[in-house]
């Protein structure tokens, strides 16, 4: 979680452990590696005709990532976080 306010009466409960990310450390969030990864790989570099070019080249990068898991798995993957001594 990001430790914004909005997040935190939703998720206040007995059993929940909240892990806060540090402030302004995107590389942590799993969100913002796919968002990188498509921006990079598929939507740099482009000039959109329109409101609605940008949303179909977004939805099409979207779909054709969704059926690469493995990409998927590896983006978001970090093997220097090691968070079984947290549990």
């Amino acid at each position: 979680m990001d430790g914004a306010l909005w997040h935190q009466p939703s998720l206040d409960q007995d059993n929940v452990t909240m892990l806060k990310l540090p402030p302004y450390s995107p590389e942590l969030n799993p969100a913002e590696q796919v968002w990188q990864y498509l921006k990079q790989h598929w939507l740099s570099n482009r000039c959109f005709e329109s409101y609605d070019a940008i949303v179909d080249a977004a939805c099409d990068a979207w779909n054709a990532l969704c059926n690469e898991t493995n990409l998927i798995r590896s983006i978001t993957q970090r093997e220097w976080c090691d968070l079984s001594v947290i549990f």
